[in-house]
Parts: C-alpha cells; structure tokens; sequence
C-alpha cells in the first residue's frame, strides 16, 4: 500500500503543474517562457523524487541495494530513457521552428514544397536517432 501511495505523489505534482501553468498562461499572468521554465524544473522535481521513493520503498522492504547486474541494467535504462527524451525535445523544438516557415515558404512558391519538407524532416530525424539509440542501449543490456 505504501508504494501505491509513494508512486501516486509524483503523478499528482506533474497533473497539478501542467493545469497551472496551463491557467497562468492562458489568464496572462505569466509568458510561455517562464510555464516552459516550471515544467521544466517540476519534470526534474518529480524525477528526484521517483529516485528517492525507490530507494525508500526498497528499504521499507528490506531489500539490499542491488547487486551490480541490476544496477548495470538500471543504469542502460535510465541512459534510454535521456536518450529518447532528450533527442524528442530537440526534434520537437527543431521541426516547431521549420514546420511554419516551410508552410510559409509553401504559399507563396508552392515548388518550394519539396525543399521545405526536407528540412523538417531533418529536423524529426534527430528524435529518430535518438530512439535507435536508446534500443541499442536496451538491446545490449
């Protein structure tokens, strides 16, 4: 029962802190720079506290630390994980800023549509090599 409790907190902090931000911005109070900065920092509150609620839950049990194959494989996956998030943020922010300009460029020379595609997907590639990445992590852990 403990451990649904500690793993229900996180879930709660990250719901609460989108439809805050979502509020702040949405009444004017704050820029979408500063919403994106609180997630941002909120992401990482929750991750702390996932890493400190595993351990907790692990002591609650009475498990020791485990052992170094496990903590080989929680390592890799940890390392998939940054790989494939990260690499999606910078494909997000890539193709968030080449999508508008390759429309813009679209309506106003419509033969520029096959130049303006390819730097977006240029742009989704990078979120790509990210998730190959993290599957050759896993695949070798």
């Amino acid at each position: 029962m403990f451990e649904y409790v500690l793993l229900s907190i996180p879930v709660i902090f990250l719901v609460a802190s989108v439809y805050y931000a979502y509020k702040n911005v949405s009444v004017g109070k704050r820029t979408k720079k500063t919403a994106v900065v609180r997630q941002i920092a909120s992401f990482a509150i929750v991750g702390t506290l996932c890493l400190i609620g595993s351990v907790a839950v692990m002591a609650a049990d009475g498990n020791p630390a485990p052992a170094g194959d496990a903590m080989g494989k929680a390592v890799s996956m940890i390392a998939a994980a940054l790989a494939t998030g990260i690499s999606g943020i910078g494909g997000g922010i890539a193709v968030g800023g080449a999508a508008p300009a390759a429309i813009g460029a679209t309506s106003e020379d419509p033969k520029a549509f096959g130049k303006a595609l390819i730097f977006v997907a240029l742009g989704e590639g990078v979120a790509l090599y990210g998730l190959l990445v993290s599957i050759l992590i896993i695949s070798n852990a």
